[in-house]
């Protein structure tokens, strides 16, 4: 039987495509959601872009058809925007406010679900405007086609059990083949069953053919850490090794680093970048962005050129390389006679800037880190991915626990999706890191609060 959704306007920003991810139901947009998508089309943000696009959706299907009859959709379902009168908003309880967009958008439900003895479901963003749509009678859900369980979104690290002779022959030959179903670039700690102690960190190289009855995994050794570390980073637990031997891959073009406040992602992903960048010569430049989104209330706008803009919300990454080039003295305060990063910059070496301008560019040959991801859209994510040119690699780090930015969650930001979404592709890797780093009390608040 087909069903009935009625969109709320935060489903067409979260997701500008999202009219076609319905197969072949019918949609219905209220005559209020149009009214706030144009109040939306002029934010300079993401928003503001999800809007317009949706608004250019719109206008060219409008050709096709009669958008209050319905318009018949690529998947076999229809898409009709439905116009509320006072015998509609009558269909709601006087308590609620009847001229208000989100109870329109029920009104408009409550009637379909009159006329039609199909299932009719509210689909919105919006906790309350679902509870509202429960007690009225009406079964509402969340937009969930991008979003992820948190709780089993895989770590990447496996521990399996082997015999003395096996990882002895591991160590011996550089590489064991095992009759387990690995992903690829997935993180293996080898156990040896007569000494649990004598262990072996491995990566998964190939995971054979699927097609074949017996599935082999090839596992190899992690690239080995030099004395003098990574830019003068050494690893510290077993989980920053593998997330290390992730970042020092050239094969591996995109990198996803998942972690609670102070388990190393972006002094790690800092690190490797500059080993590569500096060091190795492998990719012209080190570029590291952040999005632009406050915790808390936001101060305003802020005075100078658009570095002095840029330095409140840079600041973590400065930290992370004053840390790294050591120009702060014993005592935390900064040597002026070490200039650190600042010869890199004015070499071109590194570039810091902001995710605002990204749209359009082509990012050949470099080393990109987006810090803090967990607060961008899949879009948004889909956006900086798509950048890249040839030779460019993408780090992004995030912890999902701390989103600032509202219209995600923890299942549904850009990180955890595109982490579980490239899950065994050769190309891309991921590790979850759980033990801080930064100070037992950092690592006791991430635990405790």
């Amino acid at each position: 039987m087909k069903k009935i959704f009625v969109l709320d306007t935060n489903v067409l920003l979260h997701d500008s495509q999202a009219i076609f991810r319905f197969e072949d139901n019918d949609i219905i947009l209220p005559m209020a959601v149009i009214e706030e998508l144009d109040r939306f089309k002029k934010q300079p943000d993401s928003i503001g872009r999800s809007a317009r696009e949706v608004s250019r959706i719109l206008d060219h299907l409008r050709q096709l058809g009669n958008l209050t009859q319905g318009i018949l959709l690529d998947s076999g379902g229809t898409l009709s925007v439905k116009i509320s009168n006072r015998e509609t908003v009558k269909t709601i309880p006087e308590e609620l406010g009847r001229h208000l967009a989100d109870n329109v958008v029920l009104a408009v439900a409550l009637e379909s679900q009159q006329k039609c003895q199909c299932p009719v479901i509210v689909i919105s963003k919006d906790t309350n405007l679902r509870i509202k749509a429960d007690v009225l009678g009406l079964k509402a859900e969340d937009y969930e086609t991008d979003k992820v369980n948190i709780e089993q979104i895989y770590s990447n690290i496996s521990e399996i059990v082997v015999s003395t002779d096996e990882i002895n022959k591991f160590f011996h030959q550089g590489f064991l083949l095992l009759e387990t179903p690995l992903l690829i670039n997935q993180a293996v700690t080898l156990i040896d069953s007569s000494r649990p102690s004598h262990t072996a960190l491995a990566m998964v190289k190939d995971n054979g053919d699927r097609e074949a009855s017996t599935v082999r995994s090839r596992i190899i050794p992690l690239i080995k850490i030099p004395h003098s570390g990574v830019s003068r980073i050494h690893p510290r637990n077993r989980e920053q090794q593998f997330a290390l031997n992730l970042l020092l891959t050239d094969s591996i073009q995109l990198v996803t680093l998942i972690g609670q406040a102070g388990t190393g992602k972006t002094l790690l992903a800092i690190a490797a970048g500059l080993q590569k960048v500096a060091d190795e010569k492998i990719y012209s430049r080190l570029l590291i962005s952040r999005p632009i989104i406050a915790m808390g209330k936001d101060i305003g706008y802020l005075p100078g050129d658009i570095e002095e803009k840029l330095t409140p919300w840079m600041q973590p990454i400065y930290d992370n390389l004053d840390l790294i080039f050591g120009t702060q003295d014993a005592k935390g305060k900064p040597s002026h006679w070490r200039r650190g990063h600042e010869e890199l910059l004015e070499q071109g070496l590194l570039q810091i800037e902001p995710l605002t301008y990204i749209r359009g560019r082509t990012i050949p040959r470099q080393f990109l880190i987006v810090d803090e991801a967990q607060n961008l859209t899949p879009h948004e994510v889909k956006t900086i991915l798509t950048r890249a040119g040839e030779g460019t690699k993408i780090v992004l780090t995030g912890d999902p626990e701390q989103i600032d930015n509202p219209y995600v969650d923890a299942a549904s930001n850009g990180l955890t999706f595109v982490a579980e979404r490239f899950k065994n592709e050769p190309l891309a890797g991921h590790i979850t890191l759980y033990k801080g780093e930064r100070s037992p009390l950092s690592e006791r608040a991430a635990t405790l609060l």
